[in-house]
């Protein structure tokens, strides 16, 4: 079994041996991304593209109970056999370690892993299947992070502290997603998803600019990546409401495939090989404030990321388009829709800024980033959705927290 510690693709493609103007443009992609009405149905037929016959199957208690029926009945085709494995909701060591464990003994003959569920589910189906040396198919029930396309996965403790993120030499093999079971999940998930795929155009654009910056993979950025990153902030800007709409219908429609398609194909493909910035960055220190890790998305912190990002770099209009784009789909777009006090909770603020310093993200900036100069970025995003708060209201964000 090969060392999960071991695979780092930043040596790889981002060798220090190369100056900037040498690092290769790198691609990373899932191998097959099917998405539509009903396509769990059809799994057992999907799952031939690795082909596979002796699938395991991961879904959390909750999971199981919903979907455990159709996954079951899905792959009651000719020739296939398969087991299927409760994820008991952390992605961490422990839990992988206990999965492996399970299947080896249980299942040896495991030939693919089927992860249902969200981004956790499918961040252990990683990390299982690249133990086991074998494919990794996503099914996710939620549209709120890109997970399922990234050969990628965050590993955390067993109490839910982000430990680190965990990187595999293969993208997913394959990723089924049922918009059927999408429309059906919590609207504020999807949202949230808006808010984390947003900000990849942004940040991606941020590292093709910046000839010193590098994808999370140590590589440069290709001009696919950053033409689907593009799309993926075009698609979301243009469909983001209609989209809200077939929610609350309970109706698919256009609108809804295409946010769908750009919370986890366009923002999957575009974070992985376009780069992170600033957005993250911010995102990521806001973890450390316990009420934001506690009670909010990682979407929704992303959201806020995004405009203290565009006011970091000095880009006032795209700053204002993207905050009455939030306010109108929903997404917290200040301190206080994030239960903070600016006065109150500034040196929580603060501290915050100074963890999404030491992530070492905003180092794809084409400055130097202290954080006393992103705290005042934030200081002005949070000006910024206030007032735009004041002009168009908060219908959007009060329909999902009432």
């Amino acid at each position: 079994m090969a060392d999960q510690a071991s695979f780092f693709p930043q040596a790889i493609y981002g060798s220090t041996t190369l100056d900037p103007e040498g690092v290769p443009r790198v691609l990373i992609s899932p191998h097959c991304y099917i998405q539509g009405q009903g396509t769990l149905d059809h799994l057992g037929t999907y799952i031939s593209v690795i082909p596979s016959k002796r699938p395991a199957v991961l879904l959390s208690v909750g999971g199981e109970e919903r979907f455990g029926e159709q996954i079951k009945n899905s792959l009651n085709t000719p020739g296939i056999r398969h087991t299927v494995e409760i994820f008991r909701g952390e992605c961490s060591e422990n839990e992988v370690k206990r999965l492996v464990t399970l299947l080896k003994n249980k299942a040896p003959d495991t030939d693919a892993i089927i992860a249902v569920g969200g981004g956790k589910c499918m961040d252990a189906g990683k990390c299982v299947a690249f133990h086991l040396e074998v494919p990794i198919v996503t099914c996710p029930t939620i549209a709120s992070t890109d997970a399922p396309c990234s050969a990628v996965s965050v590993v955390y403790s067993d109490e839910g502290v982000q430990v680190g993120p965990k990187f595999f030499p293969n993208s997913p093999a394959l990723v089924v997603v049922d918009t059927r079971v999408i429309i059906e999940a919590p609207m504020r998930q999807l949202i949230a998803g808006m808010g984390d795929a947003l900000a990849t155009y942004y940040e991606a654009r941020t590292c093709f600019q910046n000839l010193r910056a590098r994808s999370i993979v140590g590589a440069r950025p290709t001009i696919t990546a950053m033409a689907i990153s593009e799309l993926c902030a075009k698609t979301l800007l243009e469909n983001g409401m209609n989209a809200v709409d077939a929610m609350i219908r309970q109706e698919p429609n256009e609108a809804f495939e295409r946010i769908v398609e750009a919370n986890t194909l366009l923002s999957g493909i575009g974070f992985e090989s376009g780069g992170l910035a600033a957005a993250h960055a911010v995102a990521a220190g806001l973890t450390e404030v316990p009420v934001l890790h506690r009670d909010f998305f990682h979407g929704e912190l992303v959201g806020i990321g995004i405009l203290t990002h565009l006011l970091l770099e000095e880009k006032t209009d795209e700053a204002r388009e993207v905050a009455e784009f939030m306010a109108g789909v929903g997404l917290p777009i200040h301190a206080g829709q994030l239960s903070l006090d600016m006065e109150k909770d500034a040196p929580s603020i603060k501290k915050a800024m100074e963890g999404a310093v030491s992530s070492r993200l905003t180092e794809a900036e084409p400055f130097e980033v202290s954080p006393e100069k992103l705290f005042g970025a934030f200081v002005e995003a949070d000006l910024l959705g206030v007032r735009t708060a004041q002009t168009l209201g908060d219908a959007g964000y009060r329909r999902l927290h009432p």
